[in-house]
């Protein structure tokens, strides 16, 4: 008898690959939610927002969603989650935004939506100079009400 080896077809490199995206990603998710926990309550949401050097994400992660990956590039973060209802699920609303810095320079913010089972978070992406201090101002709607997220962040070269 004769044992045949199989080797891993394309296609079953190629879901390898991508659960392994997926994973770093949830893994990257979870880690900024407890190590860079911002949130603020506005009306029925509560906003949890970040902003980080992009050169902190993996090149798996960053090439899956088509962030550049630059010392001077930054991510910015945002989930909505609906706090009328139990285990406060995550909410799909509509976000424009701007980000200010202290020599005036006004960069209008483009996020995309992104879903992850039953997760839905916001990327922008900012490029940035060491040492700069921005002022982020976001308006966020969910068809019932519009509000306004406002935070500062300092952003250093790595």
């Amino acid at each position: 008898m004769t044992l045949m080896t199989s080797r891993p077809s394309r296609i079953t490199k190629l879901l390898a690959n991508a659960a392994t995206a997926l994973l770093a990603t949830v893994a990257l998710t979870l880690s900024f939610a407890t190590k860079a926990e911002n949130m603020k309550k506005l009306g029925n949401m509560d906003v949890h927002y970040m902003a980080i050097g992009a050169s902190f994400l993996t090149p798996q992660v960053a090439k899956a969603y088509g962030i550049e990956r630059s010392k001077y590039n930054a991510l910015i973060n945002i989930s909505v989650m609906d706090n009328t209802k139990p285990n406060k699920p995550a909410k799909k609303v509509a976000i424009m935004g701007t980000a200010l810095n202290l020599t005036g320079q006004y960069k209008r913010l483009e996020f995309e939506e992104v879903k992850e089972g039953d997760a839905i978070y916001y990327l922008a992406q900012l490029g940035f100079r060491d040492k700069e201090k921005v002022k982020f101002e976001l308006t966020i709607t969910d068809g019932v009400e519009t509000q306004t997220l406002e935070f500062n962040q300092t952003f250093y070269v790595d």
